[in-house]
């Protein structure tokens, strides 16, 4: 039997927890007060996806790897689905209004659509429309 998991946590890095916050809170996510302290919060991206904001220094405490300089290197492009193509620019353009930076063009395949933006702490997401109606399911 092929593993399932049931829950997601993805974990990154970030410079100032209380910036962070705000920056997501103006793109319309909501986090957990129960795994939230100075160190790290819990971000709430559905039912079953969260991800975890950890201030650096206490990131480094679960790795004894060097953290990614953001600046100059990629270990992660998060991407989130979303419903529709208007859902898309939305979240993009709250988050380039709340200070992101622009960091793909639009990409319009037809039946998937996507924009992409760098958060403030240099992490790279991407929102994702799909028409499930051309998936093959065979």
């Amino acid at each position: 039997m092929a593993l399932q998991a049931d829950k997601i946590f993805v974990n990154l890095p970030v410079k100032d927890l209380n910036k962070t916050v705000e920056f997501f809170t103006q793109i319309g996510f909501e986090f957990n007060p129960q795994f939230t302290d100075e160190n790290a919060t819990c971000m709430v991206i559905s039912e079953h996806i969260f991800v975890m904001l950890l201030v650096e220094d206490f990131f480094k405490t679960f790795t004894k790897k060097q953290i990614t300089d953001t600046a100059v290197s990629t270990e992660v492009i998060v991407a989130l689905s979303a419903d529709s193509r208007e859902q898309v620019d939305e979240i993009v353009s709250k988050a380039l209004a709340a200070g992101a930076a622009a960091y793909n063009d639009r990409v319009d395949h037809g039946f998937m659509y996507s924009w992409s933006f760098q958060d403030i702490n240099g992490h790279l997401w991407e929102l994702v429309y799909m028409d499930e109606s051309t998936v093959n399911r065979g």
